[in-house]
């Protein structure tokens, strides 16, 4: 049984800062306008700081394919990080209410003085708001897993449990559901969004330590 809370607590600091991601009014995207940078900061476990880009498609439903790296700020920068690929796509609109998706493959790196792990995942959003060419305001809800997971335990980790094997470990090693609010305000070519939520784990009996999150974004359309 401690064997087992030990593996949900590295797993859950794993799982930190899955949220962080670019946001986009589409009521101010143009069709001619295909290129999306996008600098964020935010708060969940600590600070958090990212980039990313996203192409917008020349297709009939608007669709911006997109790429994200993001890092946890602390004495050694970049040994733990965060990419996504995936894309964005808005899939229903009604005047000005939009429905929109996300969908993208996750793959990411945390050490602490319990192992070192490596993971493969997926995160998946649904957004639904309200969209006018200045401002927006929507709520999303997604769900972020940790598909496949390798370990690599510390010396430490070892003397406490001597038989413990590092590797990949699978089926899906754990996972988080986080909902809150997104709203923006846009102008010439910029955005400027912020997102607050709360973060449960895939159990509901669980929350992390910090079990809210907070982001501020900012984007460029060329």
């Amino acid at each position: 049984m401690k064997r087992i809370t030990v593996y949900a607590v590295v797993v859950s600091s794993l799982l930190s800062g899955n949220v962080f991601s670019q946001t986009i009014n589409w009521k101010s995207l143009d069709k001619e306008q295909r290129h999306i940078v996008n600098i964020n900061a935010g708060a969940e476990y600590g600070t958090t700081l990212g980039a990313g880009y996203g192409y917008h498609l020349k297709s009939k439903m608007p669709i911006v394919l997109n790429v994200e790296y993001s890092f946890p700020t602390g004495e050694k920068l970049f040994d733990d990080f965060k990419t996504k690929i995936g894309g964005y796509v808005r899939l229903y609109q009604v005047n000005n209410f939009q429905f929109s998706a996300k969908i993208q493959g996750v793959f990411r790196r945390y050490e602490n003085s319990l192992a070192t792990l490596v993971n493969f995942g997926s995160d998946m959003t649904g957004i639904v708001g309200y969209y006018k060419s200045k401002w927006f305001i929507a709520g999303e809800a997604g769900f972020d897993k940790a598909i496949v997971t390798h370990f690599k335990h510390s010396t430490v980790y070892k003397q406490n449990f001597p038989t413990v094997k590092d590797g990949w470990y699978e089926p899906a090693t754990g996972g988080n559901f986080y909902y809150g609010l997104q709203t923006g305000y846009s102008f010439r070519r910029n955005d400027i969004y912020l997102k607050v939520g709360k973060v449960v784990s895939q159990d509901f009996n669980t929350s992390p330590s910090l079990p809210y999150y907070l982001q501020i974004g900012y984007n460029v359309r060329l």
